[in-house]
Order: structure tokens, then C-alpha cells, then sequence
């Protein structure tokens, strides 16, 4: 009698090409994690250099290199630092198309720029546009007019414009900030963090005795960098300007697709600008990978997971609320975008940018400057009321964000609706609301203290700067 298992059965019905398949998920996985390499790669590439350019200021890739392109994930990092790129320019010399390798049998990963939008990240696998305009010289000759050259592992070389420290200390007018500015751009507030810049506004100051700003070598008030999750905060801002022009009610549910027919139905505005959907995600923080550094579009990456908890009951952060959020009123765009709200802030630095359809990335990817982030944090000192007068949010939008709701994260702070609340921290008032993100991003407001706090960091995965050391230690200094 011939005996013949159930496994070798089951590979005799399999077509010869499934049936001699050897690779394997961690083949797989290594092969994904090279994508992801490259997408990043090739976006920060692309948002970093387009988006000064486009602010008037010049950066070079090897800052990039040094400062967006150094400690992250350690999971892409290794890879990331092996990949070689192309910076393509357009016929004005603006930054167009970079390009990352990272397959023989693929094709670059690539993002393309745009000298008003930022940059957009491609799906893995598309290829990449190649007009006449963009086709790059050969190593070592020369671009078009402006751009510099095109070096192989490289791309373009733009000059870096040199910029003043802004706003520090001087031997014949020191100034009562100076001390704690100085130890933000050390390791004191945290080991190993990088500090870029650090913005202070105060109501009260009229002759700029705080030192009002001070960049790291490279950067100054022009420079833009990625806001990461300051962005919720920036989105919840947009939704509150709908809010005031009656284009949207908190309340509002969001009958999203398939959602229509369960009891996702039944999530609000509120819920989403709260963390508290209730809808699962699969890391804590869900990281979104296929959309940050995968090229995958909102629509298919946000809204399809499930109801776990009844909306309102738990708190967990997730990128996904906040975009939902924004596919709340995203019919309302064409009246009124992220740029309107930038123009009306006075963030003429600023840059929402989409993934490769036409959806902004509200949960991370804007680009500001330090400066206009104190603009935003200034309008949240004036309840909404714009410098020259508009009523931009709601009267009391400000109590709104700062209230907390429902479930908290339980992790030293607070949260409103998509601001951070101080809670107790000794030394620092209650009233005390922030926007935070990745990589040592803060805009602090003190309503009670009409003082707007601004840092700014590119600090490695592993390090944090401790944003309520520094803010105590600010406004002690404030006299």
C-alpha cells in the first residue's frame, strides 16, 4: 500500500509555478522593508529640498542626509543609508523627480515635486514620468542653469544659502532667554536630541528682548521642515474654520462607503478630532507605513478598519482618525483648502502636502516653518481671530481643543481634541495646550501667559526632548 500525505497531495494540485515557490515571509518582508527605504528616502529627498526652494532658501542633499535621513526607524534606517539616488531638476531648476533604487527587477521608488504642493510619494512599482525636461546630464556635466551637477548615488547639488543664528545672545544686549535657549540646543533637555529651532512669542514683548528665534547651522526663519503629527493639530484648525463658516457641525457623522451600512456610521467629527473612533489599528501610534513611505493612497489606506469599541469609549492615537477627520469636509475644499487656511494665518511657508491622488496627509506631512508655527499658535492665543481681525474659529474653539473628553491616554498628558493638555505639570499653568510630533516637534500656547513656545528637532528615534522641563524653565525666565 502506497501512503501519501496530506501535504504532498495538497503540492500535487498546485500549479508547478505556486508549488515551487521558496521564497519565504522573511525574504518577503526584507524585500518590503527595501521598498519602504526607498520611499522614504526619495519623499524627504523631495519635500525637504523642493519645499525651501520654494520659500526662497537653498538646501543641500547631504543635510538632508544628516539631519531628515539619520535616525529613524531602525527597522529602514541600515537599508535606507545603502540606497543611491537621482535628483532630477525641471527646466527652471527646480527640484521635479527623486529617484530611489532598491531592485534590479523594479523600478525606482520616486516622489514627484511640485513648487507649490510639496512633493507626492509614488506607489512602489510605478514608473517614474521621464519628460524631456528632467532627463539628467550624465555624472559630472553640467544641468540646466542654477540646478549644479548630477553625480551618480546623488543628484543634484544645490547650493546651501548661509544663515545667521537668529535672535541670540549678544555681548552688549543679552537677552533673559538666552541661557535656557542655549541649553535646548545641548544635550540638557534630553540626550542626543537635535534641536533646529526654537521660537518664542510673548504678547507683552514689543522690543524683542526674549530672542525671539534661534536655528541651528543650516536652518533659519525660512526653512521648512516635516511638522509630523503638528499636523493633527493643523488639521483640527481646518476643521474648526469649517466649523465657523457653517460647513461642518462636530456632531457630524462621517457615512464614509461601507461605513454607511455598520456602526462605523454612527462615528463623529468629534470622535475622530478626539482619537476615540473606536476603530482598531494595528500598531500603537499606527504608523501608517504603506502611506507614509509605501505610496499608498488615504482612500485605501485609512478608512477600512473595523469598530472594535463603541465610538467615544476608547482612546487610542491613530493617524487614521485624523484623516478621517479631514474626509469629513474634504467637499468643502474647493471653496476653501489647507492653503486658504495657511494665506489667512499668514503661513506663507507652509505646504499641506497629498498622497498620490489627491488626498491631503493631515496626520503628518506638512512642511512649515518655526515662524509660522508660532503663527498658528498665535491664533490659538486670540481665539481665532486672525492678526488683521477675521474671525477664523468659533469663539471658545480654543476651551473646545483643550478640553479633554471621554478617554485619556494616561501618559502625563492630556488630550483635547487633537492638542495635548499639560494637565498638573508643576511650574507650568493649566491652560497650557501644545501640538506635538515625531522627532521632537512642539508649539506650545499659555493663554494665561500670552507666550507661544516653538521647537523644532530632528532627534534620532530613541532620544526625547523634554518638552515640559524646557516650558517650565521658559517661563521662568520670562520675567
Amino acid at each position: 500500500m502506497i501512503r501519501t500525505s496530506l501535504a504532498a497531495l495538497a503540492a500535487l494540485a498546485l500549479p508547478a509555478s505556486l508549488s515551487a515557490q521558496s521564497t519565504t515571509q522573511d525574504q518577503l518582508d526584507e524585500r518590503y522593508d527595501r521598498a519602504l527605504a526607498a520611499g522614504y528616502k526619495a519623499l524627504f529627498l523631495c519635500s525637504a529640498l523642493a519645499n525651501a526652494q520654494r520659500n526662497g532658501v537653498q538646501r543641500t542633499p547631504e543635510s538632508v542626509e544628516q539631519w531628515e535621513l539619520t535616525g529613524v526607524y531602525s527597522r529602514i534606517q541600515p537599508i535606507m543609508d545603502e540606497l543611491e539616488y537621482t535628483i532630477l531638476p525641471d527646466a527652471a531648476g527646480r527640484v521635479a523627480l527623486v529617484q530611489v533604487d532598491w531592485a534590479d527587477d523594479m523600478p525606482p521608488r520616486f516622489a514627484e515635486g511640485s513648487h507649490d504642493q510639496g512633493c507626492r510619494l509614488a506607489p512602489i512599482g510605478l514608473d517614474a514620468p521621464m519628460p524631456e525636461m528632467r532627463v539628467p546630464p550624465r555624472p559630472g556635466e553640467e544641468g540646466p542653469a542654477g540646478t549644479g551637477k548630477v553625480r551618480k548615488g546623488g543628484g543634484l547639488t544645490i547650493p546651501v544659502k548661509e544663515l545667521e543664528t537668529h535672535g541670540g545672545a549678544t555681548e552688549s544686549a543679552p537677552r533673559p532667554l538666552d541661557p535656557v535657549i542655549d541649553r535646548a540646543f545641548g544635550a540638557d533637555y534630553g540626550e542626543g536630541t537635535r534641536t533646529t529651532a526654537v521660537v518664542v512669542r510673548h504678547a507683552e514683548d514689543r522690543n524683542g528682548v526674549l530672542g525671539q528665534g534661534r536655528y541651528a547651522p543650516g536652518f533659519g526663519p525660512d526653512t521648512p521642515q516635516r511638522t509630523w503629527s503638528v499636523a493633527k493639530s493643523i488639521a483640527a484648525t481646518l476643521i474648526g474654520a469649517a466649523v465657523q463658516r457653517g460647513e461642518a457641525k462636530l456632531t457630524d457623522t462621517l457615512a464614509y462607503g461601507d461605513w454607511r451600512w455598520d456602526a462605523r456610521r454612527s462615528i463623529t467629527i468629534d470622535n475622530l478630532l478626539r482619537m476615540a473612533s473606536g476603530r482598531y489599528s494595528d500598531t500603537p501610534g499606527n504608523r501608517t507605513d504603506p502611506l507614509y513611505m509605501g505610496g499608498a493612497l488615504v482612500e485605501e489606506s485609512a478608512t477600512g478598519w473595523p469598530l472594535l469599541h463603541p465610538p467615544g469609549t476608547v482612546f487610542r492615537y491613530a493617524n487614521n482618525d485624523t484623516l478621517m477627520a479631514v474626509k469629513a469636509i474634504e467637499d468643502n475644499f474647493d471653496d476653501y483648502d489647507p492653503a486658504d487656511l495657511f494665506a489667512d494665518i499668514g503661513m506663507t511657508g507652509t505646504v499641506a502636502e497629498t498622497d498620490w491622488g489627491t488626498d491631503y496627509i493631515l496626520s503628518s506631512q506638512v512642511w512649515a516653518t518655526a515662524e509660522d508655527l508660532a503663527k498658528l499658535g498665535q491664533l490659538y492665543l486670540d481665539d481665532g481671530v486672525t492678526r488683521d481681525g477675521k474671525r477664523l474659529l468659533p469663539e471658545n474653539w480654543r476651551d473646545y481643543v483643550s478640553t479633554p473628553s471621554g478617554p485619556q491616554p494616561g501618559n502625563g498628558f492630556g488630550y483635547g481634541a487633537s492638542w495635548w493638555l499639560f494637565n498638573d505639570h508643576q511650574g507650568i499653568p493649566a491652560d497650557t495646550i501644545a501640538a506635538m510630533g515625531n522627532r521632537g516637534q512642539f508649539v506650545v500656547v499659555v493663554p494665561s501667559r500670552d507666550i507661544v513656545i516653538v521647537r523644532r528637532g530632528e532627534d534620532p528615534v530613541g532620544s526625547r526632548f523634554d518638552i515640559v522641563a524646557f516650558t517650565r524653565d521658559v517661563l521662568a525666565s520670562i520675567p
